[in-house]
């Protein structure tokens, strides 16, 4: 047996060697970035900050993670490294608002899920701490120039956890966090009275519907109640109280730190929902889809922000709708003046596919510029870390894309990825692929070098 082992293992090793070194077809081991160890002046693109209008022929100076100066004429410190990329463009790294990113590997295959919990009341999960940093679906995403994601819980339930900012990179979920919590997502109940054969009288569908919505308020009676009681601890006259996982991860969005996100899409279910948050006094985001520009003038006026889950999508089942509804949505919106951001939907293995959502928002109308910032900049301030990514500007980190060309066209390739001043690797299984079988076609001469 040892004779077998110790064949063995040099036969691993030397495996282990071929791939850390390329192996024939040149397969990245995509490590994550190593932090960056001197500063980096990125010089000739035409930088777009976002914040503000493009520059061309700019520089962008960067140190330790952090953007130092950006202009056309700026000081370089003299252990600088200049990294000339005329005829590129430089954008902030793209943030998706709404993914499940890191925690569905195959979605035929349950046992790659790490997606959904049981339980109706669950206020106490965490997205992040679920994420495989090993997963092959964030390279994928990464080389399309989507930098950052939120990760959002989901299951069947009501009250689903919080949810965090994600940079994509990095050797465990800590490293890859960027913010914890972001948001505390509830799922509102579905409001839709079915009628015909088979379907329950519509009183009692009425009552299942306000059961659910029961349920949520007295979750948050009950969160109330605890903090109420863990803060009169510090009195002499009353005992310390035990901790309660559940009721201690709703605090923070009782004191108004982070916000309520509800998912709800019909119509009478926002309007449902906003009015609760009233009543409770909570700050609310709402995640929806193509209702949304039916209720513009209540979210304007209460200064809701909306993260669109998709607007690639199919019409809805009303016959009588604009089969555009979904594409428009982000138009009449932003008309309205309503902040919003766009996602690409919860499928893992669409997100690389978040540019071109943009993409199709502004070709249905959308000002091209609040595309850009619909998946930059304004997905950051509505995720609450704007002071540190979303923009291209001096203090910010270092966290941004090469192009060569408009990120919101299909041909457009991103050429280099920096995350906090760390440079991204950006190969994946996909450009792997392609490699090994551009190298078999070329030696049987079939392809050209």
């Amino acid at each position: 047996m040892m004779r077998r082992v110790t064949k063995i293992v040099p036969m691993i090793a030397a495996a282990v060697a071929v791939v850390l070194t390329g192996g024939p077809a040149q397969a990245s081991t995509q490590i994550p970035g190593a932090p960056q160890d001197q500063p980096i002046a990125l010089k000739g693109a035409t930088i777009h900050p976002v914040s503000g209008p493009p520059i061309k022929q700019g520089v962008l100076l960067f140190a330790k993670g952090k953007i130092v100066d950006i202009g056309t004429d700026i000081d370089l410190p003299r252990d600088v490294q200049c990294i000339r990329l005329n005829g590129k463009h430089l954008y902030p790294a793209l943030i998706n608002p709404y993914t499940t990113l890191g925690r569905v590997e195959i979605g035929a295959i349950r046992q790659t899920h790490d997606n959904y919990e049981v339980g109706v009341i669950n206020p106490n999960l965490r997205a992040e701490v679920a994420t495989d940093p090993d997963n092959e679906l964030i390279p994928t995403t990464r080389a399309n120039g989507i930098g950052h994601a939120l990760t959002v819980p989901l299951s069947s339930g009501l009250i689903l956890g919080t949810s965090a900012v994600l940079k994509l990179d990095g050797w465990t979920w800590e490293d890859m966090t960027l913010r914890a919590p972001v948001g505390m997502h509830i799922a509102w109940p579905t409001i839709n009275i079915r009628h015909g054969e088979g379907a329950k009288s519509e009183e009692k569908q009425w009552k299942a519907i306000e059961k659910r919505i029961d349920k949520i308020r007295q979750a948050f009676n009950e969160a109330r109640a605890y903090k109420k009681a863990r803060m009169a601890e510090s009195s002499q006259t009353v005992p310390v109280h035990e901790t309660n996982r559940k009721w201690e991860a709703m605090i923070p969005v009782l004191k108004n730190e982070i916000p309520v996100m509800i998912h709800a899409e019909r119509v009478s279910e926002i309007r449902s929902a906003v009015e609760w948050a009233e009543e409770e006094g909570l700050d609310i985001v709402l995640v929806t889809g193509q209702d949304a520009w039916r209720v513009a003038p209540l979210l304007e006026r209460h200064d809701i922000p909306v993260i669109l889950k998709r607007v690639r999508s199919d019409p809805t089942e009303r016959r009588w709708e604009p089969h555009d509804n979904a594409l428009t949505n982000p138009r009449k919106l932003h008309e309205a003046g309503v902040k919003f951001s766009l996602a690409a939907g919860t499928t893992p293995s669409y997100q690389r596919n978040l540019p071109y959502h943009a993409a199709a928002a502004a070709a249905s109308g959308l000002p091209k510029e609040v595309a850009l910032k619909a998946v930059t900049l304004h997905a950051a301030e509505i995720l609450g870390v704007a002071e540190r990514i979303g923009s291209l500007e001096a203090g910010k980190d270092a966290s941004l894309i090469v192009t060569d060309g408009d990120p919101f066209e299909v041909r457009t390739q991103v050429t280099r990825m920096y995350l906090r001043g760390r440079e991204v690797e950006l190969s994946n299984k996909q450009t792997e692929l392609y490699e090994k079988y551009r190298t078999k076609y070329k030696r049987r001469g079939l392809l050209e070098e």
